[in-house]
């Protein structure tokens, strides 16, 4: 195979900025460069400077190398596409191979374009709850960065700034790779689906390394079957996660005949305003998805004031069918209202709670280890840490350690709605200053407790 490597500055007029924009309209003279690129010849650009584009698309065996931060692209206004895209967009197939974006800021200057297009043509996202990807009918988003059916998608070393909606989508995939990807919001806009990393199956090989910055939504989604109803992402690997103020954290979502299975995440660390991680199938549409294997260690995520009122704040919101969940090394330290920490049952649909108990979500197995509640002061007065919302046929509650100062309040764990515990496994529970450390216990079928011990009211 032929290679061909370009430094940008030789070809096109590089008289703009990543952060401000302005200059010269060079996306014709880039894609000319780009479009040379293929099976049988590969392109490498290098870009010295910052170009204004309205937006680009690469095939395979392409490289866009940035050589600084300061380097890039800014999106001309009215541009209303993503800044970069591939070219050949299928979710079925992967008809695209060996992307890679290196170093740089891609800045889409988020207060100049849409929402969303209508009848566009492009693949269709989850607003409307009946297409498919692919699809002609309903809109579609503006992202920022955006592949369908790529194989070898590699992503490091670089800003996404000011995108429209969500930051980077990804959807049908083999072997993706971010590292090192900080999004950036300094035009913030409240409500308007600012997300960060959204991936949709079939994807197989996910690893994302050392990313962070602000949203406006969730900051990242692993949603298999959001938009098609049947496609599975397994394989994933998610450590380290840095927020600034993320309205979300990390939602996973199946609605229906895909799942998520073998799924790691640890390192989640930063500040939240209103909901941290979402692992239920969202839409109520009598569907309860497949939550196969995951597992999620060391969160240390501090509230700030909520942005969302559409519900209570929570950390952990959890529903579905779920066959095993383990969350480990979690830290709560001095929290900034009595927001609950684990809603086990909430928002599968609200039609689940109407529901005889053989034809409801079927959560399995939920782990909790080593969770740790430190409280100086009353801002958590009354909290209920975990709620049991729905059945659930094995919790574990292992190496607990509860100390909250003032007047004993709250509880540890508390049942409400249809919510029963067939078998309970509670072992190291440590708890000062709770009023109660189980409300409703009758909903218990079983309790095997070791080691636990409780200065209750």
């Amino acid at each position: 195979m032929e290679f061909k490597t370009f430094l940008a500055s030789e070809y096109v007029t590089l008289d703009s900025n990543v952060h401000t924009g302005g200059g010269t309209d060079v996306t014709s003279e880039l894609q000319k460069l780009l479009d040379i690129a293929g099976d049988d010849c590969g392109v490498k650009l290098i870009m010295d400077g910052a170009a204004l584009i309205t937006g680009l698309t690469v095939s395979s065996n392409t490289t866009i190398e940035c050589l600084s931060k300061e380097c890039g692209f800014y999106q001309k206004a009215g541009s209303d596409r993503a800044v970069i895209t591939n070219k050949i967009w299928d979710t079925r197939s992967l008809k695209t191979r060996n992307i890679t974006l290196v170093g740089g800021t891609y800045n889409q200057n988020c207060k100049n374009q849409v929402h969303d297009v209508k009848d566009s043509g492009m693949p269709v996202t989850p607003a409307d709850p009946d297409a498919e990807v692919g699809t002609v009918r309903g809109c579609h988003w503006i992202f920022g960065l955006e592949f369908y059916g790529v194989e070898n998608l590699t992503i490091r070393d670089l800003v996404v700034c000011d995108f429209r909606t969500f930051a980077v989508t990804i959807g049908g995939f083999k072997h993706v790779l971010i590292e090192n990807v900080w999004v950036d919001l300094p035009n913030y806009m409240r409500a308007n689906n600012q997300d960060g990393f959204h991936f949709w199956g079939p994807g197989q090989f996910l690893t994302v390394k050392n990313v962070g910055g602000k949203v406006g939504d969730d900051f990242m989604n692993l949603g298999p079957d959001e938009c098609d109803l049947v496609s599975s992402i397994t394989d994933v690997l998610i450590d380290g996660v840095y927020h600034d103020s993320a309205d979300q954290s990390i939602r996973m979502l199946t609605r229906k005949g895909g799942s998520l299975d073998r799924v790691t995440i640890r390192n989640i660390v930063g500040t939240y305003t209103s909901f941290g991680f979402y692992i239920n199938p969202w839409f109520e549409d009598g569907n309860f998805g497949n939550f196969k294997n995951i597992f999620i260690e060391n969160v240390d995520l501090r509230q700030v004031e909520p942005v969302y009122n559409y519900q209570p704040p929570m950390l952990f919101d959890v529903g579905g069918n779920i066959e095993s969940l383990t969350v480990k090394n979690v830290r709560h330290h001095m929290p900034y209202d009595n927001r609950t920490l684990f809603r086990l049952g909430d928002r599968c649909g609200k039609m689940a709670y109407e529901l005889p108990e053989d034809q409801m979500p079927k959560m399995k197995n939920i782990f909790i280890e080593d969770l740790k509640i430190i409280e100086e002061d009353d801002s958590a007065a009354d909290c209920e840490y975990i709620t049991v919302e729905l059945p659930i046929e094995n919790l574990v509650l292992r190496d607990v350690f509860v100390m909250r100062d003032g007047e004993n309040s709250g509880t540890l764990l508390k049942f409400k709605m249809k919510g029963k515990i067939k078998r309970l496994f509670m072992d190291n529970i440590m708890a000062s200053g709770l009023k109660t450390l189980i409300d409703g216990e009758e909903n218990i079928n079983t309790i095997l407790a070791n080691n636990v011990k409780a200065d209750i009211e």
